[in-house]
């Protein structure tokens, strides 16, 4: 799809102000975890972006401001697994939203999409800690404190769509 000068300047805008609601949101609470990471507020917007602003735009929305938000709280080591898991949860939201947005209510898709989005979120950190420790114990404890911030995050990501910005209009096609 092609795009003007200034809808490319619109969705770079609302990428930016989204990567910075994702750090400020992935920041504002920290509750740590066995496995050195936390649980946070951040998927709220990560998945939000995605279904605003498309898989390119949203992916980098996503990725970015949870890169960020690792960065400046400490877990460096966590940057480039998070920049690449973040939007890749991103890409898998938006598409999964669309597929059943066609067949479903908006909804049980946003649900299904951003259930699929934390199902990444949980799988890509459990493979990226099992690396990073050695061990496969250290992957499956990873699971239980992702779970809890993946179940909050598609239910906070959900609610605050559906509640206050279904409104917004879609910035993709």
């Amino acid at each position: 799809m092609k795009h003007n000068s200034n809808e490319k300047l619109r969705l770079l805008t609302y990428a930016g102000l989204l990567a910075a609601l994702t750090t400020v949101a992935t920041l504002v609470i920290r509750i740590p975890t066995p496995t050195k990471g936390y649980i946070n507020l951040g998927d709220t917007i990560v998945n939000i972006a995605a279904w605003i602003l498309g898989p390119v735009y949203g992916s980098a929305a996503a990725g970015i401001g949870s890169a960020l938000a690792d960065l400046i709280a400490g877990y460096t080591v966590y940057v480039p697994a998070t920049l690449i898991i973040k939007g890749l949860m991103a890409v898998i939201g938006y598409y999964v939203f669309t597929a059943f947005g066609k067949r479903w209510h908006t909804i049980p898709a946003r649900i299904a999409a951003a259930a699929a989005a934390e199902i990444v979120m949980i799988a890509g950190y459990a493979v990226f800690e099992g690396f990073l420790y050695g061990s496969a114990e250290m992957a499956i404890a990873s699971v239980a404190g992702n779970l809890v911030q993946g179940i909050f995050g598609a239910g906070a990501s959900v609610a605050l769509y559906e509640l206050v910005l279904r409104h917004v209009p879609r910035l993709t096609k």
